[in-house]
């Protein structure tokens, strides 16, 4: 059975957070997440015809983002942006995050892919692998890893509140 536009439509809307959110994990703002789940969708449209499970429609369309966003990654490089670069030097500020998804935000790519996919996403390990391209084990480690610095920089944040 073939996809209607208006089907498609409706899958991107109901799945588009997610594939920002794992578009966001890989990527270091915004913009360029978004920039990644729009060439997500257009891929997905142009690929829909190999999708043969309707009911896997979610995490199909979350690994062509997380591809996506890996692919822009690499073509960017290291990109730093000017608006965020300060006009003159300031003093070293603490380093706090306002919440749990600014630290998820603050940890390393690899890592924050993981915990996105994991936690925000609920996809087990064994699809987060094939979405990442990696065995099973190295998602766990990563995971194991990522949760250790999150509790780091969360303490560390909640001793800095308390220091007020």
């Amino acid at each position: 059975m073939e996809w209607t536009r208006e089907e498609f439509d409706a899958a991107v809307t109901e799945h588009g957070r997610r594939m920002f959110r794992a578009a966001r994990a890989v990527l270091d703002s915004d913009a360029d997440a978004e920039d990644a789940v729009g060439q997500a969708v257009l891929q997905a449209w142009q690929s829909l015809d190999r999708l043969r499970d309707r009911s896997a429609v979610r995490p199909w369309l979350v690994k062509i983002a997380v591809n996506c966003a890996y692919a822009q990654r690499r073509r960017q490089g290291r990109v730093v942006y000017l608006d965020d670069l300060p006009q003159e030097p300031a003093a070293p500020q603490p380093q706090g995050h306002d919440g749990l998804w600014e630290a998820v935000c603050a940890l390393p790519p690899e890592r924050r892919a993981v915990v996105a996919l994991f936690y925000y996403e609920g996809l087990p390990v064994d699809e987060i692998a094939r979405v990442l391209g990696v065995p099973p084990g190295t998602v766990k480690s990563r995971l194991s890893r990522a949760r250790a610095q999150l509790k780091e920089m969360l303490q560390e944040q909640e001793g800095e509140c308390g220091r007020v």
